[in-house]
């Protein structure tokens, strides 16, 4: 109302500019313009609401039919849900032994979870201790990993023998005791002795080749672990595996390196992989 007021007194001022001072005039024709200036706006808002009703009455139609969609989902869920429950006596027993194997299963699966992380937790044990137990010349020579619950510990043959010998270095004799400390710590374990050397031919009488090198160097360690530390005979296997179980190419000297060494592993008894297989579930007869 009070815009068409204004407009009209514009109006009138128009015809009777005469009437009116030039410094009147100039203030209605400001807000003659400003007013245009407010129209134009409140239009443009008018727009932007009515396509905002219109995206946001499409969002909702979507949004409905997206509901109807999931009730029919959980409309056909619930009947063949009835169907099951009102199925015959047998198909509920099936399903009940299903449940009941399906059960069985996942608590054999946790067993062997449980079994497992107490092993490799028994295994970190083992290493931690030996490596703490060493010291750091000793570290550049020992290297210890847990690889698939198994503990592998293993000396260079620089700290163990002479040169194309196997025969043990009196240095040696600190290390290896604290290994046996280790192994007899752990009385549940088996312990192979395993020779190991690079591809370079020996040359000894008395020694025909890398095959009977590293089977001599195992038979060293597992001697002067029986004899010199007291570790129980039974529980040690000694074995030579040549230049056949390289970790390194032996094209350099520090390849060779690596490969000459013994390897003192440690693996739980057989038997106690076998109580588990025994653990498992026996599949239900129908």
């Amino acid at each position: 109302m009070k815009y068409y007021l204004l407009m009209g007194t514009l109006a009138l001022t128009i015809l009777f500019q005469g009437c009116v001072s030039n410094k009147k005039y100039k203030e209605l024709e400001a807000k003659y313009a400003d007013l245009q200036q407010r129209g134009r706006e409140l239009n443009q808002k008018y727009q932007g609401s009515q396509q905002d009703l219109s995206g946001s009455s499409a969002r909702v139609k979507s949004l409905e039919e997206q509901i109807a969609a999931e009730r029919k989902n959980v409309a056909a869920l619930q009947a063949a849900l009835d169907k099951c429950l009102s199925s015959t006596k047998q198909g509920n027993v099936n399903i009940s032994k299903l449940v009941d194997e399906i059960n069985s299963s996942n608590k054999y699966i946790q067993h062997l979870v449980n079994t497992k992380n107490k092993s490799d937790s028994l295994n970190m044990v083992l290493t931690n201790n030996l490596t703490r137990s060493l010291s750091r010349e000793e570290l550049r020579d020992v290297d210890v990993q847990v690889l698939k619950g198994v503990v592998y510990i293993s000396l260079s043959d620089n700290m163990l023998y002479k040169s194309g010998s196997y025969e043990i270095l009196p240095k040696a004799g600190e290390t290896l005791s604290k290994i046996a400390k280790i192994i007899k710590d752990y009385r549940d374990y088996d312990v192979l002795i395993e020779g190991n050397t690079d591809n370079v031919p020996i040359s000894q009488t008395n020694i025909r080749n890398n095959w009977d090198l590293s089977a001599l160097r195992a038979s060293s360690v597992v001697q002067s672990l029986q004899n010199t530390y007291g570790v129980d005979p039974k529980r040690l296997t000694a074995g030579g595996r040549g230049e056949y179980n390289p970790l390194a190419g032996n094209d350099t000297e520090a390849g060779k390196a690596k490969n000459r060494r013994t390897q003192i592993i440690i693996t739980p008894k057989l038997d106690q992989f076998m109580e588990l297989i025994e653990k498992a579930p026996e599949p239900k007869k129908e």
